[in-house]
């Protein structure tokens, strides 16, 4: 595959991102600046990602990817419910709900997880494919259900702090909704409403995940703890991409 990046190793990926000293708790407007420069090792510089924007990847490794990567958003929407189980605060609840409403949608054929697989109907998976999860992977199936454990299973806070990968995603969407009608105009346009939507509900997400965080996280260890939570999902994501990257590109 004819790419810059075709030949860089996923097996080896980035530097965790250094945790800051903290020496002393940090303000909430601190452990905001610090928690949104925590991403040197985000998923999005996976060389995966790095084909993706270059337009050197197959039709047929776009579509292992989104069919693999459904897994992880029928995930999403258990593992707010469990955000949900463990929260004891009803102004948190009332908030958060709204995740699995967006994912879920409010009536069979709406939400995230339809336009995902929509979006797979564009790359040419046929739906009863997508729905059946035929073509999803292992190691992406413990992958996305090693996200809904630990929330179910960790501080609610710390759960919170975990969804905080959303500072990184609308960048990466603009990069998608980019390079797909560049690169890859055989896409239906319509199948891409799902990037569209998250330029809207990644900033309004994490902006509350960072309001709770800032407000319950006020301690050297409670501080550390967000900092390993958010680790443990960028290290999640980049287990997922990694999968699909060795099984599409071999």
């Amino acid at each position: 595959m004819a790419s810059s990046v075709a030949a860089a190793s996923a097996l080896s990926a980035p530097p965790p991102p250094p945790l800051p000293a903290l020496d002393r708790p940090l303000s909430a407007p601190e452990l905001a600046d610090a928690l949104r420069a925590f991403h040197s090792s985000y998923y999005a510089v996976h060389p995966f990602h790095q084909l993706m924007r270059e337009g050197a990847l197959t039709r047929r490794q776009l579509q292992g990817w989104v069919a693999n990567r459904l897994a992880y958003q029928r995930a999403v929407p258990r593992k707010d419910g469990a955000i949900l189980s463990n929260c004891p605060d009803p102004d948190v609840r009332r908030q958060w709900i709204q995740r699995i409403v967006d994912h879920d949608g409010l009536e069979p054929g709406t939400g995230g997880i339809e336009r995902w697989i929509q979006l797979g109907e564009a790359l040419g998976v046929p739906r009863e494919e997508m729905e059946d999860e035929r073509h999803v992977l292992p190691g992406v199936r413990m992958a996305a259900e090693s996200y809904v454990t630990f929330c179910k299973t960790h501080w609610w806070v710390e759960a919170v702090a975990s969804s905080l990968t959303e500072l990184f995603a609308p960048s990466l969407m603009h990069e998608r909704l980019a390079a797909f009608p560049k690169y890859y105009p055989w896409v239906d346009a319509a199948g891409l409403e799902y990037f569209r939507s998250r330029l809207v509900q990644a900033p309004r997400d994490s902006s509350q995940a960072l309001a709770i965080v800032g407000a319950h996280c006020t301690t050297v260890g409670t501080q550390r703890l967000a900092f390993d939570a958010l680790r443990f999902k960028i290290e999640m994501l980049w287990v997922m991409i990694d999968t699909i990257y060795h099984a599409y590109t071999g």
